[in-house]
């Protein structure tokens, strides 16, 4: 083979360069803040950049005792707006209307698509500054908001709260859901442009193998005693009577079974009076997060209001048999019986039953937690990351014909 021909292979084989975006990212939440949106979008994030993207991160400022204030990326251009406390939710914070601010900002630096991971103040004024401009937008839909009405006697707001949503998504190139359950939802509901971009799990962090003995025995457990568990917000919306519920049934044919709960939340004083001998282990994070997942034998999740659960996937990647409703993560990934255990929607008594079945027999716990050990192994952040990016791209081609945009703006 001569120098010509070994040339032409290899020029041949190599794969199509891949295009360098300047993305902008609009989030009203993100880390330190602790929950699964802000987990989430930092995930993708880090994704897009790993994958030569140049991702601009525009966010609410947190309050000082949150440190650090930063993506924890030096790669990752982030641009602090003005914040205020969420309603019933003053941990987190949302924006405020910026929409001149951000049409100064991309009109000395134009990106190539906005993406808006959340419908609040700053999401709505990053969607009129993005039209404004012409530029291609695509967002997230993440939260059942309208769901929650029935959680804090805001019924009347459902209808106004979800055509409010409809208006917000409708004027997105394409809007990226968690699940195909939701997709089908929301397009009877009038959602047009939808794609399915699923979630990941990190199944190093998230591992069996950090299971803790000492923690164990400090939740009052011996080796072999039952410890059942919750993770997340102690909130209304999610369900956690039922939780209660599957606990009290298990006690009664197993006196010493445990139940955890870790987070925190309006709901953690009445819970605490409830069930006196349940463990409260508070809001923990990283590998400390891990380690308390990988101490539970069983997860008992019974939120109605999600749309997806990262909870379910961390739980099944530690190794716990998961309970849960057929509903978000768990009924896009869980095989009854075969990687976790599901009850109906809504079907409380269910729910309780397949706990206790669940409680006793540990064999089949245990092949049930292997099998959702190897289902979540399989959901990689980098496939998730390559879905989200096919969706921006597929904006900015329909984008370019419309506003003759051919190639890339230079980086200014």
């Amino acid at each position: 083979m001569n120098t010509h021909d070994a040339d032409d292979i290899l020029v041949d084989d190599l794969p199509a360069p891949r295009h360098s975006r300047r993305l902008a990212v609009v989030t009203e939440t993100y880390p330190p803040e602790v929950n699964g949106v802000a987990m989430s979008m930092a995930r993708v994030v880090d994704g897009l950049n790993r994958r030569n993207h140049d991702v601009q991160l525009i966010r609410p400022r947190q309050p000082a005792k949150l440190t650090p204030p930063s993506s924890g990326n030096p790669m990752v251009d982030e641009v602090l707006t003005k914040g205020l406390p969420v309603p019933l939710y003053p941990n987190l914070r949302m924006g405020v209307p910026s929409k001149r601010a951000l049409v100064k900002l991309w009109s000395l630096k134009r990106p190539d698509v906005v993406h808006i991971a959340t419908e609040g103040p700053l999401g709505w004024s990053a969607l009129q500054a993005a039209q404004h401009l012409a530029l291609p937008v695509t967002s997230d839909y993440r939260t059942n908001f309208h769901a929650y009405g029935r959680h804090y006697r805001l019924g009347l707001l459902s209808k106004p709260i979800m055509g409010y949503l409809r208006k917000f998504h409708n004027r997105c190139d394409a809007t990226m859901v968690p699940t195909e359950a939701i997709r089908v939802q929301l397009v009877e509901r009038g959602f047009e442009r939808l794609s399915v971009v699923g979630r990941g799990v990190d199944a190093q962090r998230f591992d069996p193998a950090r299971r803790n003995a000492a923690m164990r025995e400090s939740w009052g457990a011996e080796p072999t005693d039952l410890v059942m568990g919750y993770v997340g917000r102690l909130a209304p919306e999610k369900n956690l009577g039922v939780v209660l519920a599957a606990y009290e049934s298990v006690k009664v044919v197993q006196p010493r079974a445990r139940l955890v709960f870790v987070g925190d939340g309006p709901m953690r004083a009445e819970l605490a009076a409830r069930v006196p001998d349940a463990v409260f282990a508070g809001q923990r994070s990283g590998d400390d997060l891990a380690a308390h997942y990988a101490g539970l034998d069983m997860f008992l999740f019974a939120s109605l209001t999600e749309t997806f659960g990262n909870v379910t996937t961390e739980a099944m990647a530690s190794g716990c048999a998961v309970v849960a409703f057929e509903s978000a993560a768990a009924g896009e990934l869980i095989r009854s019986g075969v990687n976790g255990w599901l009850a109906g929607p809504g079907r409380e008594a269910d729910f309780v039953a397949a706990a206790r079945t669940a409680a006793a027999d540990p064999a089949a716990r245990r092949a049930v937690a292997e099998g959702a050990r190897a289902t979540a192994r399989r959901l990689d952040w980098g496939d998730i990351t390559a879905r989200f990016e096919t969706v921006l791209e597929g904006a900015i081609a329909r984008a370019e014909p419309a506003f003759g945009l051919s190639g890339l703006q230079p980086v200014i």
